[in-house]
This record gives structure tokens, sequence and C-alpha cells, in this order.
């Protein structure tokens, strides 16, 4: 009797540039229940740069070519409601399934109220939400991330948690021990956002320079102590 082997779920990659993604997506790629066949970010559309890294659109673009993998990008308002996000990421969760997607895919660690949201809208257009790195230890994730030669600097600093001068810092050893105590190895509470440049998924290294640090101060959302300040540091593409 012949025994039918499932094909695998057409999966497209909820990609941040960053190494949380690059990692998430590396293991994926060695799952054989998922084939990762496309990528989507969220980009500012007035400012052409990704949502929070602050990464120019032109970077994440060489990293899709790179990672050969097609790259859609969903354009939000920098002054847009939560509901316009919303709608405009439901329109665009429609054409993935439209053209036989099954499953998106996160780089998410921890955060229950973020993969439950993320469940939720998923399901809601027949889409499985898969997360390769859910509750694995964010140390032992780092060392495994630069143990595969990934490389990534860091791109955008919450000042609350860490000083500016971690902006434009390599992700190494030397960075994982000046860490301040309780800030997360992999800054999965909001501490930093880095961007992943090179690594054993990418056809080839990604060049830019290093360009200038900008501190930015946001108000904090309705219902929320304390404004918020940012230190982010440019990177230009060669």
């Amino acid at each position: 009797m012949q025994v039918l082997v499932p094909k695998p779920a057409k999966t497209f990659f909820n990609w941040s540039t960053g190494k949380d993604s690059a990692l998430a997506l590396y293991h994926l790629q060695q799952d054989a229940r998922y084939s990762v066949e496309a990528l989507i970010t969220s980009v500012n559309a007035e400012h052409e740069r990704v949502s929070m890294h602050g990464v120019r659109r032109s970077l994440i673009e060489s990293q899709a070519a790179a990672l050969s993998l097609p790259l859609t990008t969903v354009e939000i308002g920098t002054d847009s409601a939560m509901g316009e996000y919303e709608s405009k990421m439901a329109a665009t969760m429609k054409q993935f399934t439209e053209t036989g997607f099954q499953a998106s895919a996160f780089g998410d660690i921890f955060l229950e109220d973020l993969r439950r949201y993320r469940e939720e809208k998923l399901t809601a257009v027949g889409l499985t939400a898969v997360f390769p790195l859910w509750q694995r230890n964010t140390a032992k994730l780092m060392r495994e991330f630069i143990a595969l030669g990934f490389k990534a600097i860091v791109v955008c600093v919450n000042t609350k948690f860490l000083d500016q001068s971690f902006a434009g810092r390599t992700i190494d050893e030397d960075f994982l021990r000046d860490l301040t105590v309780g800030v997360d190895p992999c800054g999965e509470n909001g501490e930093f956002h880095t961007f992943c440049y090179a690594g054993p998924i990418f056809r080839e290294e990604i060049r830019f320079n290093i360009g200038e640090r900008v501190l930015r101060h946001y108000k904090a959302p309705a219902g929320s102590e304390g404004d918020y300040e940012f230190c982010f540091c440019d990177l230009i593409p060669e």
C-alpha cells in the first residue's frame, strides 16, 4: 500500500530584519512540515523604514534577495490608527491565503498576549500561526545565534533599559556580558532591536556603513505610564 506523505505547509515569514527572525527562519527551514516561500514586513510609508527597527527599505530588500525569498511590504502611515493597521494586514493575509499559503511564522519567544493576538487574527482568515523559538531559553538562543555564524548589529535601544552606547554595537559575547542586569538577552521585552546582515541562511553578506545615532522621544499611548525614548543607529547601504 502506498503511504501518502503530507506536503509541507506553504508558509510566509513575518520578517523584522533582526536576529530573532533570522534564527527562527533558520530553524523553520530545517523543519520538513513547513515550506517558507515568502517574507512580509510592515514599513513606514512616509519614512521608507521598517516599523520599530528603523531600518531603511533598501536594506530589507537586500536581505530578501540574499535569502532568495520574495518580500511583501504592508505600507503603514506614521499616524495610522490600530484599526487601519489591522485592516491592511487582513487584506494582505487574504492575498496570501488566495495563493495557497497555509501558515504564518514569527520569531516571538515569550509575550503570551502577543501570541494570542496573532493566533486570533490568523485563525479568522484560515491561517496557522507558527513560533519556532517559542519559550526557548533566550541566553542559549543568543549563543546559538553567534555559534551558527550569524552577524547582527543593534539598530534601536530603549534608553529605559540600556545606555545609548549600545546602539551600533555588534551582537557578540562581549555584548552579552555587558547587558544590564534584568535585560533579556534577546531583547524580548523591547529593550533593543537588531539588523541581521550575515549567516547560514544568507547567500551573501549585506553591506552597509554605520550612520548617525539619533535620539527620539515618543509619547506613551493612552492608558500607559511614562513616555519613551529610543536611540536609533542608522545603517546606510553601500
